[in-house]
């Protein structure tokens, strides 16, 4: 991982991606965690932790799906890439970058969502 030269200014990080269609983006991250949203604080959002201190959240917003980026940082991306395909998941791409590898998958909107593995992996 990249080193942070000063303390992180913020406590918690939710990142979020607009979808149109929630129900079947639902279905399909919870296929990608492998578990429905920890949370669905209202009918147009849905929530799941990645971290201790980082979410993932869908946001209903049309006029605004489809054009979503996010990376997660995995250990082990040959089991992930195995563990997504069991799941129904193909992957649209992996990358060889110059920390290590990406894979690179997309949701039913065309979102897309990286998996990396830094370092030795």
């Amino acid at each position: 991982m990249p080193t942070v030269s000063a303390p992180p200014p913020f406590g918690y990080l939710f990142a979020g991606i607009a979808v149109a269609d929630l129900a079947a983006e639902v279905e399909w991250f919870s296929r990608l965690f492998g578990r429905p949203p920890d949370i669905l604080p209202n009918e147009d959002e849905a929530m799941w932790g990645a971290t201790r201190s980082a979410s993932v959240y869908l946001v209903r917003r049309p006029d605004r799906a489809g054009h979503g980026h996010l990376t997660l940082a995995v250990e082990r991306l040959d089991l992930w890439l195995s563990d997504l395909a069991a799941r129904g998941i193909d992957p649209v791409r992996i990358e060889t970058v110059p920390a290590g590898r990406k894979l690179v998958l997309t949701d039913p909107e065309g979102n897309e969502i990286g998996l990396a593995e830094v370092g030795d992996g």
